[in-house]
C-alpha cells in the first residue's frame, strides 16, 4: 500500500516515522499546501494527516485511498460525509497527550498564580543582590490549596486535571455543557455558578457550537475579580478581544492560553499587544507536544494502519 504523510512536521523533526515507514511504500512531506494536497494524494491508498483538509476538492482524485489517518484526536479537517459516501475509513489517535496537556495545564496556573515572571525578573534584573533581606514579597502570592478550581469539559484531560487540582487541596467543581448524567466525585454546577465562584477555570472541552465564544465579555463579567483562567483546549472557546478588555478592565486577574482565536497569534490579535507576563501567558499551541506524546502519536498512527491492513478497527471514526 501507498502511504502518504502529509504533515511530518507537526510531530516534529527529532520523531521518527520509522515505524509506519515499515507498514508501506511511504512517502513524506513535512508540510503540505492546500494547493498540492490534491496531487500529493492521488495515488495514496492510505493518508496520514493533521490540519491539511480532506474534502471532495482535494479527495476527488484519489481514486485509491482507502484510508485517512490522524496524526491527532481531532478530525475536524475530514468532510466524513464525503468520505462515507466514498467508503473511506477515518482512524484517529486517542489518550496520547493527556499527561502533556494536564502538565502544562498546571504550568501556566502556577506561572501566573505565583507571579513567576515578576520574581523571575527580580533576581535577573540585579535587585535581589541589592538588598538585606534574604527574601522578597514584591507581589504577593496565594495557595491553590482551599481554592476553588472549576473544569469545563470532563473527557480523559478534565478528569485529570481534577483529580490534579484535587490533590492541591482544591475545592473542584465542574460544568456539563451537555444534558448527561454524571458519575463524577466532583459537583456539577451550572456555567453561572462555575463563573462566579471558581478562582482558577480551565478549560478542556471541544469547539462545538454550543462552546464558540463561551468565554465572551458578558461571562467576564460574572467572574471574581482575582480569577485566572486556562484555556488549553481550543482558542475559539474564548474570544480573544473581550479578554483583553477584560484584562485591562481587571474583571478578572490572570490568564495562561495555550490557544488563540487564530493561529499562528499575529500582531492583528490584541493579546499580542497585552505585555505583562505575570497577568497574561500565552503558549503557542505545544502543551500536547511533549517529546513523549510526539512518539505516541506516531506509534498509534502505526498500529491503526496496521489494524487496518489485518481487516480491523482500531480507533474506527467511521
Amino acid at each position: 500500500m501507498k502511504v502518504v504523510i502529509l504533515e511530518k512536521a507537526t510531530v516534529g523533526d527529532e520523531v521518527s516515522v520509522e515505524s509506519i515507514e515499515k507498514l508501506g511504500d511511504v512517502e513524506v512531506y513535512q508540510t503540505t499546501p492546500y494547493e498540492l494536497i490534491a496531487d500529493r494524494v492521488k495515488d495514496a491508498d492510505i493518508i496520514v494527516a493533521n490540519k491539511s483538509p480532506l474534502n471532495e476538492k482535494t479527495l476527488d482524485s484519489a481514486k485509491n485511498v482507502k484510508l485517512i489517518c490522524e496524526l491527532a484526536t481531532g478530525y475536524d479537517n475530514v468532510d466524513l460525509e464525503y468520505c462515507r459516501s466514498r467508503d473511506i475509513h477515518v482512524c484517529n489517535v486517542k489518550g496520547y497527550s493527556t499527561d502533556a496537556v494536564v502538565q502544562h495545564t498546571f504550568a501556566l496556573c502556577l506561572y501566573i498564580f505565583e507571579k513567576m515572571s515578576y520574581y523571575d525578573d527580580y533576581v535577573k534584573s540585579g535587585e535581589y543582590g541589592k538588598q538585606d533581606s534574604f527574601s522578597h514579597f514584591g507581589k504577593p502570592f496565594s495557595e491553590l490549596a482551599g481554592k476553588t478550581w472549576g473544569v469545563i469539559g470532563f473527557g480523559a484531560i478534565g478528569s485529570k486535571v481534577a483529580k490534579v487540582a484535587d490533590s492541591f487541596g482544591c475545592n473542584v467543581i465542574r460544568c456539563s455543557l451537555r444534558d448527561k448524567p454524571s458519575d463524577s466525585p466532583y459537583k456539577t454546577v451550572s456555567f453561572d455558578e462555575l463563573l462566579t465562584t471558581a478562582d482558577i477555570i480551565s478549560i478542556h472541552c471541544p469547539l462545538n457550537d454550543n462552546t464558540r465564544g463561551l468565554f465572551d465579555y458578558n461571562a467576564f463579567t460574572k467572574m471574581k475579580r482575582d480569577a485566572i483562567l486556562i484555556n488549553v483546549a481550543r482558542g475559539g472557546i474564548v474570544k480573544d478581544e473581550d479578554l483583553y478588555r477584560a484584562l485591562n478592565e481587571n474583571l478578572i486577574y490572570g490568564a495562561g492560553l495555550d490557544v488563540t482565536g487564530t493561529e499562528p497569534m499575529t500582531d492583528q490579535n490584541p493579546l499580542s499587544q497585552y505585555s505583562d507576563s505575570t497577568r497574561l501567558v500565552i503558549t503557542p499551541h505545544m502543551a500536547w507536544a511533549s517529546n513523549e506524546a510526539r512518539r505516541r502519536a506516531v506509534e498509534e498512527t502505526a498500529l491503526n494502519i496496521e489494524s487496518f491492513q489485518q481487516g480491523g478497527t482500531r480507533n474506527r471514526i467511521i
